[in-house]
């Protein structure tokens, strides 16, 4: 008898023990996800070109020729890759006019600082620009491309027109 109580309360106190000691509710089984991919379709409108160019803190933009379509709509994206202030090393795009003398357009520039390096009064020599922006800026300007031809391009940030021009080409 002696055993069977010892039995007893070795089993009843075991019981106790591992029946209270786990505290861990018991979760409900995750649901697993099935991700599946979306097929979203981008529809490109051919009426329209879109141009990305960068400059950076080098003076340099990645580009030194744009191409489009006479007539086209161009949507055309600057971005400033440099970490520079804009009143330090600001960029623009400005696109000239046929016959439009760069050199002369950027020495003219370069004094209107009020007009962020936009002459006043030459705005026959300009087709489109952009924004000046500063490092780390993104800016962009819609315009319709003219009529097929060779055009320049520059930034006209005093001084950088030397390094930062190309040729905006339209077919």
């Amino acid at each position: 008898m002696k055993t069977m109580k010892l039995l007893f309360t070795v089993v009843s106190i075991s019981l106790f023990l591992f029946g209270c000691g786990n505290d861990k509710k018991k979760e409900a089984p995750k649901e697993k996800l099935k991700l599946g991919t979306k097929k979203v379709e981008t529809k490109v409108d051919e009426n329209v070109a879109s141009l990305v160019i960068s400059a950076s803190d080098a003076m340099k933009f990645d580009k030194n020729e744009l191409k489009v379509k006479a007539g086209q709509k161009v949507k055309l994206t600057l971005r400033h890759t440099g970490k520079m202030d804009v009143n330090v090393m600001g960029h623009n795009v400005v696109i000239l006019n046929k016959g439009v003398n760069l050199t002369a357009f950027g020495n003219k520039a370069a004094t209107a600082r009020d007009n962020a390096y936009i002459p006043k009064g030459a705005e026959g020599d300009v087709i489109a620009h952009t924004n000046l922006i500063g490092g780390g800026q993104t800016t962009t300007v819609e315009f319709e491309a003219p009529e097929a031809g060779t055009y320049d391009f520059l930034c006209s940030f005093p001084g950088h027109y030397a390094l930062m021009k190309g040729k905006f080409i339209v077919e």
